[in-house]
Protein backbone atom coordinates (compact mmCIF):
# COMPACT_ATOMS: atom_id res chain seq x y z
CA UNK A 1 0.00 0.00 0.00
CA UNK A 2 1.15 3.68 -1.28
CA UNK A 3 1.95 5.68 1.51
CA UNK A 4 -2.00 8.03 1.20
CA UNK A 5 -2.47 10.42 3.93
CA UNK A 6 -5.35 12.57 1.76
CA UNK A 7 -8.59 11.60 -0.31
CA UNK A 8 -10.01 14.06 -2.21
CA UNK A 9 -13.61 13.03 -4.38
CA UNK A 10 -15.74 15.51 -6.76
CA UNK A 11 -19.07 14.47 -8.67
CA UNK A 12 -19.14 15.96 -12.15
CA UNK A 13 -21.33 16.49 -14.87
CA UNK A 14 -24.84 15.64 -15.00
CA UNK A 15 -26.87 13.32 -12.79
CA UNK A 16 -27.08 9.83 -12.37
CA UNK A 17 -28.55 6.90 -10.24
CA UNK A 18 -25.41 6.04 -8.47
CA UNK A 19 -23.39 9.66 -7.55
CA UNK A 20 -24.64 9.55 -3.91
CA UNK A 21 -24.16 5.84 -3.85
CA UNK A 22 -20.41 5.82 -5.32
CA UNK A 23 -19.37 8.63 -2.79
CA UNK A 24 -21.61 6.89 0.54
CA UNK A 25 -19.42 3.40 -1.02
CA UNK A 26 -16.15 5.09 -1.33
CA UNK A 27 -16.08 6.32 2.35
CA UNK A 28 -17.15 3.28 3.69
CA UNK A 29 -14.31 1.11 1.67
CA UNK A 30 -12.06 3.81 3.01
CA UNK A 31 -13.25 3.71 6.83
CA UNK A 32 -13.09 -0.28 6.43
CA UNK A 33 -9.42 -0.63 5.05
CA UNK A 34 -7.65 2.32 5.78
CA UNK A 35 -9.52 4.39 8.75
CA UNK A 36 -6.65 6.91 9.35
CA UNK A 37 -6.57 8.09 5.50
CA UNK A 38 -7.98 11.99 5.41
CA UNK A 39 -11.28 12.70 3.40
CA UNK A 40 -12.13 15.51 1.70
CA UNK A 41 -14.78 16.39 -0.89
CA UNK A 42 -14.69 19.47 -3.29
CA UNK A 43 -18.38 21.00 -3.75
CA UNK A 44 -19.98 21.24 -7.17
CA UNK A 45 -17.19 19.31 -8.78
CA UNK A 46 -14.25 21.17 -10.53
CA UNK A 47 -16.11 24.41 -9.78
CA UNK A 48 -15.28 23.53 -6.26
CA UNK A 49 -11.50 22.33 -6.67
CA UNK A 50 -10.82 25.48 -8.91
CA UNK A 51 -12.46 28.17 -5.80
CA UNK A 52 -10.65 25.41 -2.67
CA UNK A 53 -14.68 25.10 -1.52
CA UNK A 54 -14.14 21.15 -0.22
CA UNK A 55 -15.60 20.01 3.21
CA UNK A 56 -13.91 17.55 5.82
CA UNK A 57 -15.98 13.69 5.84
CA UNK A 58 -16.34 13.53 9.68
CA UNK A 59 -16.67 10.81 11.88
CA UNK A 60 -20.35 11.45 11.43
CA UNK A 61 -20.54 11.24 7.76
CA UNK A 62 -18.22 7.93 8.02
CA UNK A 63 -20.70 6.37 10.14
CA UNK A 64 -24.02 7.57 8.13
CA UNK A 65 -22.40 6.93 4.86
CA UNK A 66 -24.49 4.02 4.13
CA UNK A 67 -27.49 5.70 3.89
CA UNK A 68 -26.44 7.86 0.89
CA UNK A 69 -27.04 4.21 -1.07
CA UNK A 70 -31.04 5.36 -0.63
CA UNK A 71 -31.12 8.40 -2.71
CA UNK A 72 -30.17 9.56 -6.39
CA UNK A 73 -28.78 13.13 -6.83
CA UNK A 74 -25.02 13.86 -5.47
CA UNK A 75 -24.64 14.95 -1.81
CA UNK A 76 -21.59 17.02 -2.68
CA UNK A 77 -23.09 18.66 -5.97
CA UNK A 78 -22.37 18.73 -9.60
CA UNK A 79 -21.41 21.24 -12.02
CA UNK A 80 -20.00 21.21 -16.04
CA UNK A 81 -16.79 22.37 -15.64
CA UNK A 82 -13.87 21.50 -18.49
CA UNK A 83 -10.70 22.91 -16.79
CA UNK A 84 -8.88 23.36 -20.56
CA UNK A 85 -11.90 25.51 -21.30
CA UNK A 86 -10.04 28.91 -20.12
CA UNK A 87 -12.73 31.29 -21.18
CA UNK A 88 -15.71 29.64 -19.61
CA UNK A 89 -14.16 28.98 -16.93
CA UNK A 90 -12.61 32.90 -16.46
CA UNK A 91 -16.52 33.97 -17.60
CA UNK A 92 -17.89 32.22 -14.96
CA UNK A 93 -15.79 33.39 -12.22
CA UNK A 94 -13.61 30.25 -11.60
CA UNK A 95 -10.06 31.80 -12.61
CA UNK A 96 -9.41 34.84 -13.02
CA UNK A 97 -8.22 36.35 -16.31
CA UNK A 98 -4.91 35.09 -17.77
CA UNK A 99 -4.68 32.30 -14.91
CA UNK A 100 -4.43 28.83 -16.44
CA UNK A 101 -7.37 26.58 -14.63
CA UNK A 102 -5.28 23.66 -14.69
CA UNK A 103 -3.14 25.10 -12.46
CA UNK A 104 -5.07 26.64 -10.02
CA UNK A 105 -6.44 23.26 -9.73
CA UNK A 106 -2.86 21.51 -9.52
CA UNK A 107 -2.23 24.55 -6.86
CA UNK A 108 -5.33 23.22 -4.79
CA UNK A 109 -5.03 19.99 -4.56
CA UNK A 110 -1.33 20.68 -3.72
CA UNK A 111 -2.28 23.03 -0.79
CA UNK A 112 -4.87 20.70 0.29
CA UNK A 113 -2.32 17.88 0.22
CA UNK A 114 -4.00 15.50 -2.23
CA UNK A 115 -2.65 12.39 -2.88
CA UNK A 116 -5.59 10.11 -4.36
CA UNK A 117 -8.29 11.93 -6.41
CA UNK A 118 -11.75 10.13 -6.75
CA UNK A 119 -13.79 11.49 -10.36
CA UNK A 120 -16.83 10.20 -10.76
CA UNK A 121 -18.36 11.28 -13.76
CA UNK A 122 -18.98 10.87 -17.45
CA UNK A 123 -15.58 10.51 -20.26
CA UNK A 124 -15.66 14.26 -19.99
CA UNK A 125 -15.32 14.19 -15.94
CA UNK A 126 -12.68 11.62 -16.29
CA UNK A 127 -10.67 12.79 -19.50
CA UNK A 128 -10.46 16.33 -17.09
CA UNK A 129 -8.72 14.35 -14.29
CA UNK A 130 -6.86 12.93 -16.49
CA UNK A 131 -5.68 16.07 -17.86
CA UNK A 132 -4.93 17.23 -14.39
CA UNK A 133 -2.73 14.12 -13.45
CA UNK A 134 -0.66 14.81 -16.48
CA UNK A 135 -0.10 18.57 -15.53
CA UNK A 136 1.43 17.46 -12.13
CA UNK A 137 3.52 14.87 -13.24
CA UNK A 138 4.86 17.62 -15.78
CA UNK A 139 5.47 19.78 -12.86
CA UNK A 140 7.26 17.38 -10.11
CA UNK A 141 4.01 16.22 -8.34
CA UNK A 142 2.18 12.23 -7.89
CA UNK A 143 -1.27 12.48 -7.91
CA UNK A 144 -3.52 8.86 -7.88
CA UNK A 145 -6.56 10.01 -9.98
CA UNK A 146 -8.82 6.91 -9.85
CA UNK A 147 -12.44 7.32 -11.79
CA UNK A 148 -15.86 5.88 -11.84
CA UNK A 149 -17.93 5.39 -14.78
CA UNK A 150 -21.04 7.76 -14.57
CA UNK A 151 -23.42 8.08 -17.65
CA UNK A 152 -26.97 6.77 -18.03
CA UNK A 153 -26.31 6.67 -21.90
CA UNK A 154 -23.93 3.88 -20.94
CA UNK A 155 -21.43 5.13 -23.95
CA UNK A 156 -18.25 5.04 -22.32
CA UNK A 157 -15.26 2.82 -24.39
CA UNK A 158 -14.32 0.35 -23.30
CA UNK A 159 -16.81 -0.08 -20.83
CA UNK A 160 -19.59 -2.88 -20.38
CA UNK A 161 -21.52 -1.35 -18.02
CA UNK A 162 -22.00 2.55 -16.41
CA UNK A 163 -22.82 3.27 -13.14
CA UNK A 164 -26.67 3.90 -12.82
CA UNK A 165 -27.75 3.46 -16.39
CA UNK A 166 -29.99 -0.14 -15.52
CA UNK A 167 -31.98 1.97 -13.16
CA UNK A 168 -31.98 5.54 -15.46
CA UNK A 169 -33.98 2.29 -17.56
CA UNK A 170 -36.40 1.28 -15.14
CA UNK A 171 -37.36 4.54 -14.26
CA UNK A 172 -37.19 5.28 -17.74
CA UNK A 173 -39.88 2.79 -18.31
CA UNK A 174 -41.86 3.86 -15.17
CA UNK A 175 -42.30 7.04 -16.74
CA UNK A 176 -43.44 5.81 -19.94
CA UNK A 177 -46.26 3.95 -18.10
CA UNK A 178 -47.86 7.04 -16.80
CA UNK A 179 -47.18 9.45 -19.87
CA UNK A 180 -48.83 6.38 -22.36
CA UNK A 181 -51.56 6.42 -20.29
CA UNK A 182 -52.37 9.74 -21.25
CA UNK A 183 -53.60 7.87 -24.74
CA UNK A 184 -57.02 7.88 -22.83
CA UNK A 185 -57.49 11.38 -23.03
CA UNK A 186 -57.54 12.32 -26.52
CA UNK A 187 -58.79 10.51 -29.55
CA UNK A 188 -55.80 9.79 -32.28
CA UNK A 189 -53.28 10.72 -29.73
CA UNK A 190 -49.17 10.29 -30.57
CA UNK A 191 -47.17 10.33 -27.73
CA UNK A 192 -43.37 11.24 -28.17
CA UNK A 193 -41.30 9.45 -24.94
CA UNK A 194 -37.95 11.30 -25.37
CA UNK A 195 -35.14 9.81 -23.43
CA UNK A 196 -31.70 10.82 -23.09
CA UNK A 197 -28.92 9.43 -24.72
CA UNK A 198 -26.97 11.84 -27.08
CA UNK A 199 -24.88 9.95 -29.46
CA UNK A 200 -25.99 6.45 -27.77
CA UNK A 201 -29.04 5.13 -28.44
CA UNK A 202 -28.83 2.39 -25.57
CA UNK A 203 -31.09 4.07 -22.91
CA UNK A 204 -33.71 4.39 -25.33
CA UNK A 205 -33.52 0.96 -26.49
CA UNK A 206 -33.24 -0.13 -22.84
CA UNK A 207 -36.16 1.82 -21.58
CA UNK A 208 -37.95 0.61 -24.58
CA UNK A 209 -37.57 -2.69 -24.09
CA UNK A 210 -38.28 -2.53 -19.98
CA UNK A 211 -41.94 -0.75 -21.25
CA UNK A 212 -42.63 -3.61 -23.60
CA UNK A 213 -41.92 -6.49 -20.88
CA UNK A 214 -44.37 -4.39 -18.34
CA UNK A 215 -46.84 -4.50 -21.43
CA UNK A 216 -46.40 -8.27 -21.47
CA UNK A 217 -46.66 -9.06 -18.15
CA UNK A 218 -49.47 -6.45 -17.58
CA UNK A 219 -53.08 -8.21 -16.63
CA UNK A 220 -55.06 -5.85 -18.44
CA UNK A 221 -58.70 -5.95 -18.99
CA UNK A 222 -58.77 -5.82 -22.81
CA UNK A 223 -62.03 -3.68 -22.88
CA UNK A 224 -61.58 -0.82 -25.37
CA UNK A 225 -58.29 1.74 -24.14
CA UNK A 226 -56.77 -0.73 -21.53
CA UNK A 227 -55.33 -3.33 -24.15
CA UNK A 228 -52.01 -4.07 -24.42
CA UNK A 229 -51.91 -2.71 -28.01
CA UNK A 230 -52.43 1.21 -27.22
CA UNK A 231 -50.06 0.79 -23.98
CA UNK A 232 -47.22 -1.02 -25.67
CA UNK A 233 -44.56 0.55 -28.28
CA UNK A 234 -44.92 1.05 -31.62
CA UNK A 235 -41.95 2.87 -32.38
CA UNK A 236 -38.40 2.86 -31.08
CA UNK A 237 -35.76 5.39 -32.86
CA UNK A 238 -31.99 5.27 -32.03
CA UNK A 239 -29.16 6.89 -33.57
CA UNK A 240 -27.15 3.89 -34.53
CA UNK A 241 -30.41 2.64 -36.91
CA UNK A 242 -31.28 5.21 -39.62
CA UNK A 243 -35.12 4.94 -40.72
CA UNK A 244 -37.37 6.33 -43.66
CA UNK A 245 -39.31 8.79 -42.46
CA UNK A 246 -42.08 7.63 -45.33
CA UNK A 247 -42.05 4.49 -44.74
CA UNK A 248 -42.24 4.76 -40.85
CA UNK A 249 -45.13 7.15 -41.02
CA UNK A 250 -47.37 4.84 -43.62
CA UNK A 251 -46.39 2.01 -40.90
CA UNK A 252 -47.56 3.61 -37.89
CA UNK A 253 -50.72 5.27 -39.75
CA UNK A 254 -52.30 2.09 -40.24
CA UNK A 255 -51.58 1.56 -35.89
CA UNK A 256 -52.99 4.66 -35.29
CA UNK A 257 -56.30 3.78 -37.56
CA UNK A 258 -56.53 0.44 -35.99
CA UNK A 259 -55.22 1.32 -32.05
CA UNK A 260 -56.62 5.03 -32.41
CA UNK A 261 -53.21 6.11 -30.68
CA UNK A 262 -49.41 5.84 -31.28
CA UNK A 263 -46.53 5.68 -28.72
CA UNK A 264 -42.66 6.25 -29.94
CA UNK A 265 -39.56 6.05 -27.71
CA UNK A 266 -37.23 8.67 -29.02
CA UNK A 267 -33.25 9.17 -28.17
CA UNK A 268 -32.79 12.89 -27.62
CA UNK A 269 -29.57 11.88 -30.07
CA UNK A 270 -31.51 10.84 -32.93
CA UNK A 271 -32.17 13.38 -35.39
CA UNK A 272 -29.71 16.03 -34.25
CA UNK A 273 -27.58 15.89 -37.53
CA UNK A 274 -30.46 17.05 -39.50
CA UNK A 275 -31.67 19.55 -36.92
CA UNK A 276 -28.43 20.97 -36.62
CA UNK A 277 -27.75 21.18 -40.44
CA UNK A 278 -31.33 22.41 -41.20
CA UNK A 279 -30.68 25.29 -38.09
CA UNK A 280 -27.15 26.47 -39.82
CA UNK A 281 -28.49 26.61 -43.29
CA UNK A 282 -30.77 29.24 -42.18
CA UNK A 283 -28.36 30.93 -40.29
CA UNK A 284 -29.24 30.13 -36.90
CA UNK A 285 -26.91 29.67 -33.97
CA UNK A 286 -26.81 26.18 -32.67
CA UNK A 287 -26.53 26.34 -28.85
CA UNK A 288 -23.98 24.59 -27.02
CA UNK A 289 -22.23 23.66 -23.70
CA UNK A 290 -18.56 24.25 -22.29
CA UNK A 291 -17.86 21.16 -23.99
CA UNK A 292 -18.88 21.47 -27.60
CA UNK A 293 -21.96 19.83 -27.38
CA UNK A 294 -24.70 20.85 -28.89
CA UNK A 295 -27.53 21.76 -26.18
CA UNK A 296 -30.20 19.13 -26.90
CA UNK A 297 -32.72 20.68 -24.76
CA UNK A 298 -32.60 23.83 -26.21
CA UNK A 299 -33.23 21.99 -30.05
CA UNK A 300 -35.75 19.94 -28.86
CA UNK A 301 -35.09 16.49 -30.37
CA UNK A 302 -38.65 15.44 -29.27
CA UNK A 303 -40.85 17.98 -31.20
CA UNK A 304 -39.13 17.75 -34.13
CA UNK A 305 -40.37 13.74 -34.56
CA UNK A 306 -43.73 14.88 -33.31
CA UNK A 307 -43.77 17.73 -36.20
CA UNK A 308 -42.17 15.12 -38.72
CA UNK A 309 -44.79 12.31 -38.17
CA UNK A 310 -48.05 14.31 -36.51
CA UNK A 311 -49.68 15.39 -39.68
CA UNK A 312 -48.98 12.18 -41.63
CA UNK A 313 -50.43 9.92 -38.85
CA UNK A 314 -53.36 12.28 -38.89
CA UNK A 315 -52.86 13.04 -35.08
CA UNK A 316 -55.36 14.91 -33.11
CA UNK A 317 -53.20 15.67 -30.50
CA UNK A 318 -49.54 15.48 -29.94
CA UNK A 319 -47.53 14.99 -26.36
CA UNK A 320 -44.22 15.22 -26.02
CA UNK A 321 -42.15 14.00 -22.54
CA UNK A 322 -39.31 13.69 -21.88
CA UNK A 323 -38.00 11.25 -19.05
CA UNK A 324 -34.52 12.33 -18.58
CA UNK A 325 -34.21 14.39 -15.38
CA UNK A 326 -37.24 12.01 -13.91
CA UNK A 327 -34.85 9.01 -14.72
CA UNK A 328 -31.41 10.14 -13.87
CA UNK A 329 -32.15 11.70 -10.27
CA UNK A 330 -33.56 8.27 -8.73
CA UNK A 331 -31.65 6.05 -6.16
CA UNK A 332 -30.25 3.04 -8.06
CA UNK A 333 -31.97 -0.08 -8.19
CA UNK A 334 -30.19 -3.56 -6.65
CA UNK A 335 -28.49 -4.44 -10.32
CA UNK A 336 -26.74 -1.03 -9.43
CA UNK A 337 -26.12 -1.05 -6.27
CA UNK A 338 -24.17 -4.34 -6.92
CA UNK A 339 -22.22 -3.13 -9.25
CA UNK A 340 -21.62 0.11 -7.21
CA UNK A 341 -20.32 -1.69 -4.66
CA UNK A 342 -17.90 -3.80 -6.52
CA UNK A 343 -16.82 -0.96 -8.35
CA UNK A 344 -16.03 1.41 -5.34
CA UNK A 345 -14.44 -1.48 -3.39
CA UNK A 346 -12.17 -2.33 -6.18
CA UNK A 347 -11.43 1.70 -7.22
CA UNK A 348 -10.69 2.51 -3.08
CA UNK A 349 -7.40 -0.55 -3.12
CA UNK A 350 -6.63 0.65 -6.67
CA UNK A 351 -6.06 4.21 -5.21
CA UNK A 352 -3.95 2.30 -2.03
CA UNK A 353 -2.24 0.80 -4.75
CA UNK A 354 -0.90 3.60 -6.48
CA UNK A 355 -2.59 2.23 -9.44
CA UNK A 356 -4.75 5.02 -11.83
CA UNK A 357 -7.35 4.64 -14.02
CA UNK A 358 -11.08 4.30 -14.92
CA UNK A 359 -12.73 1.56 -13.04
CA UNK A 360 -15.13 -0.57 -14.93
CA UNK A 361 -15.54 -3.89 -16.46
CA UNK A 362 -13.50 -4.00 -19.75
CA UNK A 363 -14.55 -4.98 -23.05
CA UNK A 364 -11.43 -5.68 -24.32
CA UNK A 365 -10.18 -7.02 -21.76
CA UNK A 366 -12.84 -10.06 -21.34
CA UNK A 367 -15.24 -7.88 -19.05
CA UNK A 368 -12.12 -7.91 -16.26
CA UNK A 369 -13.13 -5.37 -13.54
CA UNK A 370 -10.25 -3.44 -13.61
CA UNK A 371 -8.23 0.36 -13.42
CA UNK A 372 -8.82 1.30 -17.21
CA UNK A 373 -5.81 3.65 -18.66
CA UNK A 374 -7.22 6.93 -19.38
CA UNK A 375 -5.92 7.14 -22.70
CA UNK A 376 -8.23 4.17 -23.74
CA UNK A 377 -11.26 6.02 -22.27
CA UNK A 378 -13.53 7.88 -24.71
CA UNK A 379 -16.99 8.56 -24.72
CA UNK A 380 -19.66 8.66 -27.55
CA UNK A 381 -19.53 4.25 -27.74
CA UNK A 382 -22.66 3.18 -29.90
CA UNK A 383 -24.73 1.19 -29.25
CA UNK A 384 -25.18 -1.60 -31.71
CA UNK A 385 -28.42 -1.75 -32.76
CA UNK A 386 -28.34 -5.97 -33.77
CA UNK A 387 -28.16 -7.09 -30.16
CA UNK A 388 -30.64 -10.18 -29.68
CA UNK A 389 -33.07 -8.26 -27.10
CA UNK A 390 -33.39 -5.19 -29.74
CA UNK A 391 -33.43 -7.22 -32.63
CA UNK A 392 -36.48 -9.19 -30.67
CA UNK A 393 -37.81 -6.18 -29.83
CA UNK A 394 -38.28 -4.70 -32.94
CA UNK A 395 -40.12 -7.76 -34.32
CA UNK A 396 -42.30 -8.22 -31.27
CA UNK A 397 -43.34 -4.37 -32.20
CA UNK A 398 -43.46 -4.35 -35.77
CA UNK A 399 -40.40 -2.44 -37.04
CA UNK A 400 -38.00 -4.91 -37.78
Amino acid sequence: MTDVRTVAMLTAGGLAPCLSSAVGGLIERYTEVAPDVRIIAYRNGYAGLLTGDSVEVTDEVRRAAHRLHAFGGSPIGNSRVKLTNVQDCVRRGLVQEGQDPLQVAAEQLTADGVDVLHTIGGDDTNGTAADLAAYLREHGHTLTVVGLPKTIDNDVVPIRQSLGAWTAAEQGALFARNIVAEHSSSPRMLVVHEVMGRNCGWLTAATALEHHRWVQGAEFAGWLENSPERWDVHGVYVPERPFDIAEEASRLRGLMDSADGVNLFVSEGAGVAEIVASMEQAGEDVPRDPFGHVRLDDINPGQWFAKQFAEQLGADKVLVQKSGYFARSAAPNAADLELIRRCTTYAVDAALRGESGVVGQDEERGDELRAIEFERIKGGKAFDPSVDWFAGLLRDIGQA
